[in-house]
């Protein structure tokens, strides 16, 4: 069911993160499962790139959201190498898409990474980072080395902007939203 129209920035910044925390806890929500496209490469050899990620953790004080990954994927050296991206996510029961602009960064160790390891390794989801075979590796390679540990990564995804648009039968409304600024935008 559609939620009425909002009227104002605010109202529609603050419901835009109230949305964003509620996928996180409905893995039914459609922003649950974000597209999240990145760069593959520099200068006449970079190309578009972009997949399906799952939104796990919101920090919405501090502007995050969190991914989880293996980390020997290719979208983690990607990441590193030119951390920006944009998070798109459509929702047909608002009738808004949301892009978010992210600076990324990526960790695979400390206290934080241990921890999110700690509850993860007790799912069945463990297994997409226990694999001797990193994501995309053809099923007939040989792994180089024997599993020696977990390949888990925490993605974070620090939201710089927000690009936010309404479709809507009364006329489509757009708007964004970046470092405490909001301005209306033409559709």
């Amino acid at each position: 069911m559609r939620r009425a129209r909002l009227a104002t920035l605010e109202t529609i910044e603050a419901a835009v993160w109230d949305e964003l925390a509620g996928c996180i806890a409905d893995k039914s929500h459609p922003w649950r499962t974000p597209v999240l496209a990145t760069v593959d490469g520099h200068g006449a050899h970079a190309r578009a790139d972009a997949r399906t990620v799952v939104l796990r953790e919101l920090d919405a004080a501090r502007r995050e959201l969190r991914l989880y990954g293996d980390a020997r994927a290719a979208k983690v050296d990607q990441l590193r190498a030119a951390p920006h991206g944009t998070l798109v996510m459509w929702s047909p029961a608002l009738g808004w898409q949301l892009r978010c602009r992210v600076i990324l960064s990526i960790q695979t160790e400390g206290p934080e990474v241990a921890a999110r390891w700690a509850r993860l390794a007790r799912t069945p989801a463990a297994q997409d980072y226990l694999s001797p075979l990193p994501p995309g590796a053809r099923l007939d390679t040989i792994p180089a080395e024997p599993l020696a540990r977990e390949h888990f990564a925490v993605v974070t995804a620090r939201v710089t902007m927000i690009d936010w648009l309404e479709l809507h039968a009364d006329g489509h409304r757009r708007a964004s939203f970046s470092a405490g600024r909001a301005h209306w935008l033409q559709p």
